[in-house]
């Protein structure tokens, strides 16, 4: 039986506490990965815009760049199908301080 694919890394780590904002939001995949939704909410339960760059192609690098966030804690959810057909979803988090 075949492995499904896996999330390998995210940038920022999880639970990563950053002196300043990132400038990108990344997700890396053993294999390729249509991303099919990401959100970015913060710990109010604010949305920020996210500028993706896969246009909604299959990769196994995934990128989007943030708007720049005030200092607080923030939450990425995403959602993809893999190229073996498996959905998938993830989530994991960063603080920025001042």
């Amino acid at each position: 039986a075949l492995a499904h694919a896996k999330k390998e890394m995210t940038q920022p780590v999880d639970g990563a506490v950053l002196p300043t904002p990132p400038k990108i939001i990344a997700l890396t995949f053993d294999t390729l990965m249509r991303v099919t939704l990401i959100t970015l909410t913060d710990q109010d339960g604010n949305k920020h815009r996210l500028t993706r760059s896969d246009e909604m192609q299959p990769v196994t690098k995934f990128s989007a760049r943030p708007a720049v966030l005030p200092a607080g804690a923030y939450t990425i959810e995403w959602r993809g199908l893999a190229d073996d057909g498996h959905p998938m979803q993830g989530s994991f988090s960063f603080e920025v301080r001042d």
